[in-house]
């Protein structure tokens, strides 16, 4: 979406008083015990499993190995000092070694972790937001998710994890890069521009008037958007927003209050930014209640 075009479609009216998403997780739970699936050269591929309620936080931790986060059902935020990530069903997250990291649950989610030994995995130095595709998906979950210390599900899950590994790795390389992150910036001026939106994103404050508030010029933070972001303004917005939205739907929210509390003067124009920055419609991602079972 185009600055100008942006700009016509945003709405100045306050967002209504509806239900916001939850500022704070209401259990916070430790890293899940990543030393229990470490993977080695047997075993180069370790997959763990966890079924995990709306609002819990796995704690920041790190680990000497990358990893590949999804949930099979579920909207998660992943964190890092770098930025928040959103990963829907339909995305994994790719997170490099030695990298600390926490987890959100935006909703009741059945996370999966995938652990790669250092040798096979992407060289990639940052974290990356992945389509997932129906082979890379059947893949991951083909693996053994025993930790250490209990007898293997299946005793041939070492053999099975070294003949999908080369393949798992390919596929994994060949999946489209997704931008469905929120960096931040490490300019202290900047970061107070960012995180003011982050608080408010429905304040539909120019550029020029955000700038004032932190001592600089429109200029000046236009050019460092792309030195410490390498995004416009606009496009960062957009990623914010985004990451506002999404747990709003995922807790039920109707698409019109979401506009709204996104800053859209309407429907049509929040739902043309969010199709075109995930490729889906802003109903793909509502959760969807379960009926009763009388009614099923």
């Amino acid at each position: 979406m185009t600055a100008s075009s942006t700009a016509a479609n945003a709405a100045a009216r306050p967002p209504p008083a509806a239900p916001k998403a939850s500022t704070a997780p209401a259990t916070s739970v430790g890293p899940l015990t990543p030393h229990l699936y470490a993977p080695d050269a047997v075993r180069p591929l370790r997959a763990k499993e966890h079924f995990l309620h709306a609002d819990t936080l796995v704690e920041l931790h790190r680990h000497p190995w990358p990893q590949l986060t999804f949930s099979t059902r579920g909207v998660i935020r992943l964190s890092t000092q770098d930025g928040s990530y959103i990963v829907p069903p339909s995305r994994a997250l790719w997170v490099p070694a030695d990298v600390p990291h926490s987890v959100t649950l935006i909703e009741d989610a059945e996370l999966r972790t995938v652990y790669l030994h250092g040798w096979l995995s992407p060289t990639w130095e940052k974290c990356e937001v992945l389509e997932i595709s129906p082979l890379l998906r059947a893949l991951m979950l083909a693996l053994d998710t025993t930790p250490d210390g209990l007898p293997l599900a299946d005793a041939r899950a070492p053999q099975r994890e070294r003949m999908i590994a080369p393949l798992l790795v390919d596929e994994l390389e060949r999946a489209t890069q997704i931008r469905i992150d929120v960096p931040l910036p490490t300019d202290k001026r900047l970061r107070q521009l960012c995180e003011a939106l982050l608080r408010n994103p429905a304040n539909r404050s120019t550029l020029a008037e955000r700038a004032v508030t932190i001592g600089a010029s429109e200029r000046t933070v236009a050019r460092l958007f792309q030195q410490q972001l390498g995004m416009s303004w606009q496009q960062w917005r957009q990623q914010a927003v985004m990451a506002h939205a999404l747990p709003l739907l995922a807790r039920g929210m109707p698409v019109s209050q979401v506009a709204s509390a996104s800053g859209y003067a309407t429907d049509s124009a929040f739902c043309a930014m969010f199709k075109a920055a995930t490729g889906q419609s802003p109903t793909a991602f509502q959760h969807k209640r379960r009926p009763p079972e009388s009614q099923r």
